[in-house]
Order: C-alpha cells, then structure tokens, then sequence
C-alpha cells in the first residue's frame, strides 16, 4: 500500500527527475506541503533519488530554512546577525515570548507559531528583521510585531 506522502514524493521526483540535484527543490516542496520534513519522507526521497538517507538528512538538517521537526502554521524567524542584536532584537524576541508564550526553539501548544533564530534575512540595513512564513517583517519595534501577531492569530 502506497502512502499519501510516497505517491506525493513520487510525483515530485517525476517533476524534477531522479537525480542528486533534484533533492533541495523536492525538500523544499515537501516543507511546503507538510511544515517539516518528517523521517519517513526523508526515507523515501532517498529511495526516489537512490541516495542515502544521510545524504537526504545531512541536507535538510544543514540548511536552517528546511525543518526536520514538526513546526508550527506560522514559523517566526527573527535574525540574529550582529546587526539586529544592535538593534535590539530581543526586544523582538521578548515581545513575541510575551505575546505568544514561546522562547526561541519552542511551538506553541496550539501548533499556531513555532519561534526560532535564524542567520541574516538579508534585511540588515532594515533590522531588526523577522521572517513569518514567507512574508518579511522589517524595523520592527515591540509595538509593531504585536500587530503583526495579532493579525496572524486570526489566521
């Protein structure tokens, strides 16, 4: 019996090919789909690309955008460069810990948001700087992540 995941897997690997190179855009499809990247999706783009499951988990674990736990409907990522710091990204972070109740590395009861650090957004002259979902969030201040939250609670 063929799960949902394998016949999705298979469908990518179809899409991209069978290759090494096909393995970042299949994970990257997988995130999309399911918020993670589970072990026995891992496992089975392995099988698909007949490469080892070490190769598979190497790649998802090293890249901080691909997550091999499971994660929350909203991932926040605030950046933690330098920059930021300077800019008093924990202020960010308390006002998101005080709003939702998480510290960086957690997911919220719920599975509404998961809260994590994250090297540069690229958004450095901007900062302090937090990525939800896809959607950037610069020049943040503890007021104006408030209303950002706000708003994805009601999501």
């Amino acid at each position: 019996m063929i799960s949902n995941n394998e016949e999705f897997i298979s469908q990518l690997a179809d899409k991209y090919g069978r290759n090494r190179e096909s393995l970042l855009p299949m994970l990257q499809e997988v995130m999309d789909q399911f918020y993670y990247l589970n072990e026995d999706c891992m496992i089975t783009i392995a099988k698909e690309l007949d490469i080892s499951t070490a190769d598979v988990y190497g790649t998802a674990s090293f890249y901080s955008f691909l997550d091999t736990n499971e994660q929350g409907k909203h991932v926040i990522r605030v950046c933690q460069t330098i920059i930021c710091d300077m800019k008093r990204k924990e202020d960010i972070i308390d006002a998101i810990t005080e709003l939702i109740g998480i510290k960086p590395g957690e997911t919220t009861h719920d599975g509404k948001f998961s809260l994590h650090y994250t090297n540069c957004l690229g958004a450095c002259h901007k900062g302090p700087a937090m990525l939800i979902n896809d959607e950037p969030y610069t020049e943040l201040t503890p007021e104006k992540v408030k209303d950002i939250l706000v708003s994805y609670m009601k999501k």
